[in-house]
């Protein structure tokens, strides 16, 4: 005779189902594991995301992952800028330098930048600089120069206090201005003025004085005043 199948009680049969969805619904709200990082080659593409205080920059890696807190290396002198993209390496991850830039966010933008001395050398040729604006700021500056030549269409100065010291001067121009409040210039051998028409005046007195003195003229020589006191 056969036996009759044993059927588990209905009210089991749910209670297994509560237990299933209860850890379905556990599964589900566990957080995925993150994605292992890629093994570290050596070099990476990060972007600067903050530069510190400290000198070193904090940069997001393209492969994702923790950002890097890398120095800039010595060889690197572009300035490094948010947004821009640059290349790390270093021998393992928690001890990378930015050694480039490799694309600026603002083209526009550059510096180059020096912690120390820093000393543009050229040993055989020669170094130009072309640009359509030019600026130089420096408390002090020093300029060795053997031969120089200067062209250019405008030449506007503003200093406090100018010296010229030298051996030889030459200056051609066809027209010369002098405004000064208070002029002197001594001269110990020989000056000499050539010039069509030579005009003097002196508001309160003009005195020529010499142990020799010669007034010559071809026409006329005239002497007017209210006196006139000879010897």
């Amino acid at each position: 005779m056969n036996q009759p199948a044993f059927r588990e009680p209905a009210s089991s049969q749910s209670d297994t189902f509560d237990v299933r969805i209860t850890e379905m619904h556990a599964l589900l709200r566990k957080p995925l594991p993150s994605a292992a990082a890629p093994a570290w080659t050596g070099s990476a593409l990060g972007t600067v995301v903050q530069a510190l205080p400290d000198g070193r920059f904090v940069v997001e890696p393209q492969v994702g992952g923790a950002p890097w807190h890398c120095p800039r290396a010595a060889s690197c002198l572009l300035q490094p800028a948010t947004g821009d993209v640059v290349l790390v390496a270093g021998p393992q991850r928690d001890q990378l330098f930015l050694i480039a830039v490799v694309t600026q966010a603002d083209p526009g933008q550059s510096q180059l930048v020096a912690d120390g001395d820093l000393t543009i050398r050229s040993r055989r040729g020669g170094i130009a600089l072309h640009a359509s604006a030019f600026t130089l700021q420096a408390d002090k500056a020093t300029v060795d120069i053997t031969d120089m030549a200067y062209r250019g269409a405008e030449v506007r100065v503003t200093t406090l206090v100018a010296r010229f010291v030298g051996r030889t001067l030459e200056t051609v121009l066809d027209r010369l201005s002098l405004l000064t409040r208070s002029s002197f210039r001594l001269t110990e051998e020989v000056e000499q003025v050539r010039a069509g028409q030579i005009d003097m005046q002196a508001s309160e007195s003009l005195r020529l004085h010499a142990k020799n003195t010669f007034v010559t003229s071809q026409a006329l020589v005239k002497v007017d005043a209210e006196q006139i006191h000879m010897g």
